[in-house]
C-alpha cells in the first residue's frame, strides 16, 4: 500500500511540475509583449506635441486608457473636441465635436 501511495504521489508531483514548466514560458512571453508595448507607447508630452503640431490647443484633459489616449482640446477652427488617439502612433482614431467656442 505504501508503494501505491508513493507512486501516486510521484505521478501527481510530476504532473504538477510538467504543467508549471509549460506555463512559465507562456507567462514570460506575455510579460515580454506587455513590456515591449509599454516601451513603444507615446508619452503624454509626445501626444500633446503631436496635437499642437496639428493645430490643437487649450488642452483641458488628457487621459491614458488601456488602448488609447483621450484628449479634450480646441481644434484649429475653434471648436471644443474630444479626441481618441492611438497610444503607439498618436494617430487620431475618433473626433467628437463637443461644442463651438
Amino acid at each position: 500500500m505504501r508503494a501505491t501511495t508513493l507512486i501516486a504521489t510521484l505521478a501527481l508531483t510530476g504532473g504538477i511540475l510538467g504543467a508549471s514548466a509549460a506555463l512559465v514560458p507562456a507567462f514570460a512571453q506575455s510579460a515580454a509583449v506587455n513590456q515591449a508595448s509599454q516601451q513603444q507607447t507615446l508619452t503624454m508630452q509626445q501626444v500633446l506635441s503631436k496635437l499642437e503640431a496639428a493645430g490643437y490647443r487649450d488642452f483641458e484633459k488628457i487621459d491614458r486608457e488601456r488602448n488609447k489616449y483621450e484628449v479634450k482640446a480646441t481644434d484649429a477652427q475653434g471648436q471644443r473636441v474630444e479626441l481618441d488617439l492611438d497610444p503607439i502612433t498618436g494617430d487620431i482614431l475618433k473626433t467628437e465635436v463637443k461644442r463651438n467656442k
